[in-house]
């Protein structure tokens, strides 16, 4: 349970996880809309894993655009920032075993990083 505010209320209660994984599901960067299918695969992969659940667990998140507008399907990896273009089921399993799940960003896939020095380019 969580803790409660000055009115009272209960604030929810987030259990420890180490990444979080947006996937763009919309149809501007991808028009087949190949994200929804990446989306329900990323689930797959996690639990095969053993990335769903403690401390060390992934969460996944859907959005209908990042922003990008091209090179879709896009994944982004945060707290990285790591930015993945053009993703298949194939390129998807590799960021799950060697970005999520043994600490390797695969960087022939990457196309941005967040700035690490707050710089905005």
């Amino acid at each position: 349970m969580g803790h409660s505010n000055p009115q009272g209320i209960h604030a929810p209660r987030m259990e420890p996880y180490r990444r979080h994984v947006l996937v763009c599901t919309g149809g501007f960067c991808s028009p087949e809309r190949g994200g929804r299918a990446l989306y329900s695969l990323l689930a797959k992969l996690l639990e095969r894993e053993d990335l769903l659940f403690g401390p060390g667990r992934v969460k996944r998140g859907e959005t209908p655009c990042l922003g990008v507008c091209a090179g879709g399907p896009i994944v982004v990896v945060y707290p990285e920032g790591v930015w993945y273009a053009h993703v298949t089921p194939a390129l998807l399993e590799r960021i799950v075993v060697e970005h999520l799940r043994d600490g390797r960003v695969v960087e022939e896939a990457v196309f941005h990083r967040l700035s690490t020095d707050n710089d905005v380019t």
